[in-house]
């Protein structure tokens, strides 16, 4: 079954395009969710004329996207927190504070698309990810200093 994607769908697809898929999971995921529309000889016309659309905004998005990644690698962030005598700190640093430290500094993003492996919980410089798109990644550094 053809179908025209909607929204991105992990591993399938991006919005906007037509894809080729099983009707079950057509019918039971995608159509439901309202992630996809069913492509029919009908309407395959309308949604080819949709994908010229949708292309020439991805091509916006994507510019707007790699200059917020440029501004983003630029960035050093410094965090103040109290701090025990042996350098750790009295609770970790979190997505949320990095967005709002991230905010202060002109960049919204959303806590889930800062990605970090260990909690930072001592002080010194830590390389944090931001996930913009599934094949843009920009990393900045965070420095965690003592009030």
């Amino acid at each position: 079954m053809k179908v025209f994607l909607r929204k991105d769908v992990e591993k399938i697809g991006m919005a906007g395009e037509i894809i080729k898929v099983n009707d079950g999971f057509a019918r039971n995921f995608l159509i439901p969710r309202q992630l996809g529309i069913e492509i029919t000889p009908d309407n395959e016309s309308f949604y080819k004329k949709q994908i010229k659309t949708v292309d020439q905004r991805k091509e916006v998005i994507a510019t707007k996207t790699s200059m917020l990644a440029e501004r983003v690698r630029n960035l050093n962030l410094i965090i103040k927190r109290k701090l025990h005598d042996d350098g750790k700190l009295y609770g970790a640093i979190n997505a949320s504070e990095i967005v709002e430290a991230l905010q202060v500094e002109g960049v919204s993003i959303s806590k889930s698309q800062v990605l970090f492996g260990k909690s930072i919980k001592a002080k010194g410089s830590y390389e944090i990810t931001l996930k913009l798109t599934a094949n843009l990644k920009p990393t900045f550094k965070v420095t965690v200093v003592s009030e």
